[in-house]
Parts: structure tokens; sequence; C-alpha cells
């Protein structure tokens, strides 16, 4: 798809950055709004809530990072980097919510801290500045042990531990599907470095089978729009096969005209999760439902950028009502380069022989 680049200096920046556009959609100056909108909701510290008075997880908040960086706004994702590193606990894990100051989940999710690998790849894809990716390696090599230490013998990885560290008993195909794609990342962070982590690899390959062959090992989610297309998103089920699983849940939870259901038994659509099927129908090629996804996403647009999390159907009312998410406007900036291949970066979420084989 053509697009019209707008330059954009910061600077932190060693060259100009193009934002990207998908013509017929959005203009480059409304990519650029929407991720404006992100950062007039990061705090002073560099934590990015998903909404006023809201909580920050971790791995939202580096989909809002990335966002940032995409847009050029590069200093605040920086800083956003920069408080996962300040807050990260000794053993490489961070807690499951946060409100401000204060913890407000104290569970352990796995699937967020082993995010922060894509965050720090997607960064140096952007800037090229290995120094700084140098400087984030001890966070994301703590963060991945801690994360590879919940892996099961079939492969899966653990859900979460509770806060006094014992394990959750059961493991997530979404989660682990996200994982997946993280280790990838980390092990392409370790290369760029010189570190040698075949341990990384092994994991990352059991985890990849695990979820190709045995998803009887996760627990059942099939209600959920994220378990239909995550594995296909993040290159697990790959060409034909991940084509037809896409078709095949389509009945289930894509309203035409409208975007991707949060569940299939209930008429919500979420602009992420539509932004994040744009990802999917990219991967195995089909760049048709990919831009009539994105599109849709459009009902959540409002006017100075921001976006609503999501439109319950018949009544048309945004639900959860008035809320506007950090975490939707980033899907939308990510999913914007991910069809207009702007940026350095527009391919590593979706395009799979960008990142290394396991």
């Amino acid at each position: 798809m053509q697009h019209r680049g707008h330059l954009v200096t910061d600077s932190r920046m060693l060259t100009l950055r193009a934002v990207p556009a998908v013509d017929g959609v959005l203009s480059a100056d409304d990519v650029r709004a929407t991720g404006e909108s992100i950062a007039a909701l990061q705090f002073a510290n560099g934590q990015i809530p998903w909404f006023p008075g809201g909580h920050t997880d971790v791995w939202n908040h580096v989909e809002n990072a990335m966002a940032l960086d995409t847009v050029g706004l590069t200093e605040q994702a920086e800083a956003a980097y920069q408080w996962l590193a300040d807050i990260q606990h000794d053993d490489g894990s961070w807690h499951q919510y946060y409100l401000g100051d204060e913890v407000e989940a104290p569970k352990f999710d796995a699937n967020p801290v082993a995010y922060v690998a894509v965050g720090v790849w997607h960064h140096w894809l952007l800037t090229g500045d290995r120094t700084w990716v140098e400087s984030k390696w001890s966070m994301v090599e703590a963060a991945i042990d801690w994360v590879l230490a919940l892996q099961r013998p079939a492969g899966d990885i653990v859900w979460a531990r509770h806060p006094d560290g014992t394990a959750y008993s059961f493991s997530l195909l979404t989660g682990s599907s996200s994982i997946s794609h993280s280790l990838r990342a980390a092990v392409a962070i370790a290369e760029l470095l010189g570190h040698d982590r075949p341990q990384w690899r092994s994991g990352a390959a059991k985890l990849v089978d695990c979820i190709a062959n045995n998803e009887a090992a996760f627990a059942p989610k099939k209600r959920w729009a994220m378990d239909w297309y995550y594995p296909v998103m993040t290159g697990v089920v790959r060409g034909e096969a991940g084509l037809a699983r896409l078709r095949a849940g389509e009945q289930a939870f894509v309203m035409a005209g409208k975007g991707v259901r949060c569940v299939a038994d209930q008429d919500w659509i979420t602009s992420a999760e539509t932004c994040e099927a744009v990802m999917a129908y990219l991967a195995v090629g089909d760049t048709a439902m990919a831009n009539n996804l994105f599109e849709w996403a459009q009902l959540n647009r409002d006017v100075d950028g921001a976006y609503f999390t999501g439109t319950a159907f018949p009544s048309g009312v945004h639900f959860p009502a008035s809320e506007r998410s950090t975490y939707t406007a980033a899907a939308i900036v990510l999913a914007a380069d991910a069809l207009s291949g702007t940026t350095p970066a527009s391919r590593m979420l979706w395009a799979h022989t960008e990142l290394p084989i396991v």
C-alpha cells in the first residue's frame, strides 16, 4: 500500500523518521496525533497508564512505548523503558498491575515480563542505537530467564506466579503465543550483542512446537478472539494453515464493517483486537482483509486522535463507557506502520522471517 510519510525530528534521534500513513484511512498527521495522545498521559517517571486514573501493566506499557517510537517520540519511548528498568525486581519480574507508584495486583504474569524483549528489539530497529540496547541487556536477560523458569515439560509456559512466588497450575494459548515471539526477539538481541543463549532458543522451539501441535496443553479459552488469531499473529501457525485458522474463526469473531469481537458470544468490538487481527492477516498474506479491518477499527477514533476502547452493538455506544485507552491508540499506530511499511520496524510484529528461526 502506498503511504505518505510525515517527517518528524527529535533531539535524541540521528535521522529524520517518517510517520506511518494509510491512504484513504489515516494521514501521517492523524497517526502522529494518536501517538501524541499516548504521550499526553505519560507520567514524568515514564510510566504510561491505560487511561487517566487507570492502572499500568507491563505488556501494554511496552506496546505504548513502541507506538511512541514509531511516531518519532523517541525520548518519551526511552523514558518508558527506563521506568521498567527502574522498577524491575532483582529476579527479572514485574507485578501484574501498577497504579501510580503503588502495586495494584501483586501477581507476576509471564507474558508481560517476556514482552520487554519485543520492545527493546523494536527500538533497535528504529534507532540503530546499540549502546542503548546494551544498557537494557541486563533487564532483558533477567526477564527472559525468569519466564523460562516457568516452562513445563510439554513446552508450554505457566501463566503466572502468585505473590509468594508459587506458580499457577495452567498455561494460556494467547500468552504463550506472545511469549514465543518475545523469545525470538530476545534471541535476536543476544545475537546482536554477542551473547550465546542456546537455552533461549531451545525454550522457544519447545514452546512453538507445543502451540502448533498440542493446544490441549493450554486452558480452554476458545470464546476469546485472541486465542483464535494469536498463534497466527505471532508466527507459530503460518501459511495456508494460518489462513485456514483465521477463516475458520471469522464467523464467530468478525463483525463485517465493525471489527473483531472480544468474545465470540458478545457483540462488543475493540479496535485493539481488530488491529492485532490486522497483523495476523498480514502474516498469511491476506492484505485485503487486513486493510478492511484497519478501516473498521476507525469506528472508535475520537476527534483528537485518541481511541475509545470498544463499541457495543446494536446500541452503538462506547464500552466501557467513555474509556479511551492508550493501548488502543498504540495498536492503531503499530498497525498503520505494518500496513504502510513506513519504518524499519514495520515488519517485526507480523513478518516472522524477520526474527531468528527456532
